[in-house]
């Protein structure tokens, strides 16, 4: 191996273990997610279910969707 490679996966290396060892000292303290993680993926899916309840209720779709009685057939031209 070059010795400039080598070198450089020392530094790498050692850059990696003082951060690993960095923050195995610290105190945990939660973050935003740790605290309203769970609130807000609750009020994502309120709002979806909200948005897509109001778009499906009045959008006007008919949900029955079998084609028997509403398509006539056109008389043949020869």
């Amino acid at each position: 191996m070059f010795p400039v490679a080598r070198a450089a996966l020392k530094l790498t290396a050692r850059g990696i273990q003082h951060t690993a060892v960095r923050q195995a000292h610290g105190k945990y303290e939660p973050n935003f997610h740790d605290k309203y993680g769970n609130l807000v993926l609750l009020g994502g899916a309120a709002a979806f279910t909200a948005v897509w309840g109001y778009v499906f209720t009045k959008a006007g779709i008919e949900w029955g969707l079998s084609p028997v009685g509403r398509i006539t057939p056109k008389e043949w031209r020869e």
